[in-house]
């Protein structure tokens, strides 16, 4: 299951399709593009790196999403596209005056259909 202490982070996810390009056939793959459904998000570089742990494995989300499950796309050379990217900076002056700089990554999670079995 995704942590709850996460969910907030999915709160501005756009969903978008990813079109992988096709790669060579191998015993593995027929080498033909993939349309794959996916969340886009940017998130702030501190958050970015408390969910990095969670980098390409599965989890399973609740509530708007329920049914679904994500995978952070990190390093996986298949969706070199989509990997993290710079997502910009933010200036904020807060009631103290003095300012600061947030900055941004953006991150694309594949998502995907949780099929579970059922016990007869």
């Amino acid at each position: 299951m995704w942590p709850d202490e996460f969910n907030s982070i999915l709160d501005g996810a756009e969903e978008v399709t990813l079109d992988v390009p096709a790669s060579e056939p191998t015993s593995q793959s027929s080498g033909e593009a993939i349309r794959r459904q996916a969340l886009k998000v940017r998130l702030s570089q501190q958050d970015y790196e408390r969910i990095w742990p969670l980098a390409e494995a599965r989890y399973r989300l609740q509530g708007k999403f329920s049914g679904k499950a994500i995978t952070l796309i990190a390093n996986n050379p298949h969706y070199q596209n989509w990997h993290p990217v710079d997502g910009g900076t933010e200036e904020t002056t807060p009631d103290s005056g003095r300012p600061y700089e947030t900055k941004y990554v953006v991150v694309h999670f594949l998502l995907d259909d949780v099929r579970e079995t059922v016990e007869a």
